[in-house]
């Protein structure tokens, strides 16, 4: 795809100050696609949108600041979208962090837990309306190969005993996949369609993170190739509650596709939500 497939529609990329996001963001850019870039450092925000700007002439680039390990700036950034942008065409939900020590947010969450689940969950919920009245609508999700090992244990979801970054990485990969496949069945896909995705081992600053070394990995561009297809391509506009990979549809944990499983999560995650707010 190339040219300007995407005039006249509205994105939001969070995390899309670095690494895969911001990829994703220069190449909606280049589809004709106003994109709304996240990030929770103005500097670098600003940075990111003269430089896609540059990059493909497009002036229809704005920035959105929110440290996602606040739910209420959460909530803010959810606000100023909804009373700003008279439509929301996509959500890719980009962001995300890899602790190797147990952190807490700003509202007491474990960091994995909250920043890669709870954040989005209450983001997405909170923009479900304005992507509705855009539609056709799709949020893209990006999880992770890794949410296979993710466990769900509703007795201890955020890793008191026996924290392991790794662990609570796949853990919060595993809430996405689930988050996406229940978002799906709730959501009629001619007005909304939901997909989750993994991008590939990227060379990110994550990756290196993760592995205790620098380098390795595809490149940004190809680990941004299942985001833009899944935001963009014709081809899975009536497709929802599926999982791709390298624009394919791969199997995915069982755990996503159980329905009290799902509704579980979905209840636990908004009852924590209203505590925090």
């Amino acid at each position: 795809m190339s040219g300007k497939e995407l005039q006249g529609k509205t994105i939001l990329v969070t995390g899309a100050t670095d690494g895969i996001g911001q990829e994703t963001a220069l190449e909606l850019a280049q589809m004709g696609a106003a994109v709304i870039v996240h990030g929770r450092d103005a500097g670098r925000g600003a940075k990111t949108v003269d430089s896609i700007r540059r990059q493909t002439g497009n002036d229809q680039l704005t920035f959105e600041q929110a440290d996602f390990a606040s739910l209420h700036r959460v909530e803010a950034l959810a606000g100023r979208i909804i009373a700003q942008y008279h439509r929301l065409d996509g959500l890719i939900n980009n962001a995300g962090v890899y602790m190797t020590a147990r952190e807490l947010t700003q509202d007491g969450f474990e960091m994995t837990f909250g920043v890669n689940h709870l954040a989005h969950f209450l983001l997405t919920n909170r923009l479900l309306e304005l992507l509705k009245a855009s539609s056709p609508a799709r949020i893209v999700v990006l999880s992770s190969q890794m949410h296979l090992s993710g466990r769900l244990d509703f007795d201890d979801l955020q890793m008191t005993r026996d924290f392991s970054g790794r662990a609570a990485y796949s853990n919060s990969k595993l809430l996405n996949v689930m988050h996406s496949n229940e978002l799906a069945a709730r959501l009629d896909p001619a007005l909304v369609t939901v997909n989750s995705l993994h991008p590939g081992g990227v060379n990110t600053k994550m990756l290196a993170t993760s592995t205790g070394r620098s380098g390795g990995g595809v490149s940004l561009a190809q680990g941004a190739e299942t985001p833009i297809y899944l935001a963009a391509s014709p081809e899975v506009a009536a497709v929802t509650g599926q999982y791709f990979e390298r624009k394919k549809v791969v199997s995915h944990s069982p755990l996503a596709d159980d329905p009290a499983l799902r509704a579980r999560l979905w209840d636990v995650s908004q009852k924590m939500i209203e505590a925090a707010l």
